[in-house]
């Protein structure tokens, strides 16, 4: 099992980048824009420097659901492949079989 305050620290991460993204987005929009004024765009670099760093999607960790582990992380099941195994031994995940020849 991992961290507590670890798992904890990556679902806050993921909540408040779920509700700045669109803002995020809307600001990354006028920087990449060409035409826009070179004001604006710098502006729009200013505020988006003034969000909060844990709002970007970079921050985030790839996590195992079950335990929290950060690494071995298969992105279809979102497990660790150590909880991936157990449960795909027990016939607990549809669709997977043990593979054999």
């Amino acid at each position: 099992m991992a961290k507590v305050s670890a798992v904890n620290r990556d679902l806050k991460r993921r909540k408040l980048n779920k509700s700045l993204e669109p803002k995020r987005a809307k600001l990354k929009a006028i920087i990449a824009n060409k035409e826009a004024p070179m004001e604006e765009r710098f502006a729009a670099v200013l505020k988006l420097a003034e969000m909060p760093r844990n709002s970007s999607k970079t921050r985030q960790r790839n996590r195992c659901a079950l335990t929290g582990r950060p690494r071995g992380h298969f992105r279809k099941f979102r497990l660790s492949r150590i909880a991936l195994r157990n449960l795909a031994s027990r016939g607990e995940l549809p669709g997977v079989t043990k593979s054999s020849w």
